[in-house]
């Protein structure tokens, strides 16, 4: 049995040609996730890209899904996948490009460049007055991944002190002053002035940040959401608004997207909302950093070696080296 490879990463023709020069032997096609056919689905043994989760039912020879992005929620729910196909992450991909997005989003809270922006739509020069500096505040980043620990290193930088938050603690994390585990976060809120949210979605993250939680922060702090909307309680974080609790918020990422237009999110002055463009492949520089990616996973692949970024490990592609070596 031979492989059949769909690659929908976004590669140019240089990139195509080291992927093929690894497994020259296989069947590879580069289709684009709105045109692929059932039967390249029912052919493939890897899938590299963003298939469309509705249609991996028909991908019945699968072991091995490397997806585009950071996250694999769409492909892990039951029924999309057998449980025997291994599913791996774009691991640290956008890096970058969130991390930088989420020092941005903070600045223009700080600078209350929203309402400047509203302002200058409206044709008026009016003060907006205070303001606010990152430097000599406490930054709390929950989720001290990858994202996390360069976005601290940005807070470091302009004279931040910062703390970051982990399920489990094996060492020092770059950029973080501090770090602590997610059962001290409730101590933590009331003690930053930025509280910057970088966590993906899973049942213990759902409206982490609840209404309690809202509560216990500063009344002039920041609260920044950049990892999945499932993880900040919308409803809960507008009624705290509104009461003037919060210096302000910026939000890349809402439940659901795109947010509704009758969301009250959408008019709390110094509430800044970005339609979740913090991540993707907006930057060149994420673009070829994923496609690095793949090509090093596809190397570990076909030497059977360990996958990088394993968010689910099956047993078909650990078990694709004794299957093909036999061919």
């Amino acid at each position: 049995m031979s492989e059949h490879i769909l690659n929908m990463f976004p590669v140019n023709a240089e990139e195509k040609k080291e992927f093929e020069s690894l497994l020259p032997d296989a069947v590879w096609e580069y289709p684009h996730r709105s045109t692929v056919t059932p039967e390249q689905l029912a052919a493939a043994t890897v899938i590299m890209g963003w298939p469309k989760h509705t249609q991996m039912n028909l991908a019945t020879n699968l072991r091995w899904l490397q997806t585009l992005w950071m996250g694999a929620d769409e492909y892990l729910a039951p029924g999309i996948l057998p449980e025997d196909v291994t599913i791996t992450r774009c691991a640290g991909a956008y890096t970058r490009t969130v991390s930088e997005h989420m020092l941005g989003t903070l600045l223009a809270v700080c600078r209350r460049l929203p309402l400047c922006r509203d302002n200058q739509r409206d044709h008026k020069w009016m003060d907006v007055r205070q303001m606010r500096s990152v430097w000599g505040s406490t930054v709390l980043v929950v989720g001290a991944g990858d994202i996390g620990s360069t976005f601290a290193q940005l807070c470091k930088g302009m004279g931040a002190h910062t703390v970051g938050l982990k399920r489990t603690i094996t060492g020092p994390i770059d950029g973080f002053d501090q770090l602590d585990t997610m059962d001290h976060l409730d101590d933590w809120l009331p003690k930053v002035d930025v509280v910057a949210l970088i966590l993906p979605h899973a049942p213990e993250t759902v409206n982490l940040m609840d209404e309690r939680r809202i509560g216990l922060m500063k009344p002039d702090a920041i609260l920044l959401s950049d990892g999945r909307g499932s993880v900040l309680d919308q409803d809960a974080l507008a009624r705290a608004m509104q009461a003037g609790h919060l210096w302000g918020a910026a939000l890349d990422v809402t439940v659901p997207e795109p947010l509704p237009e009758e969301s009250p999110l959408w008019d709390i002055p110094n509430l800044f909302i970005t339609p979740h463009v913090a991540g993707g492949l907006r930057m060149e520089l994420s673009r070829k950093t994923a496609v690095t990616f793949c090509l090093e996973n596809f190397r570990r692949y076909v030497n059977g070696q360990a996958l990088q970024g394993v968010v689910r490990a099956g047993t078909a592609a650990s078990e694709r080296k004794a299957d093909f070596s036999s061919n």
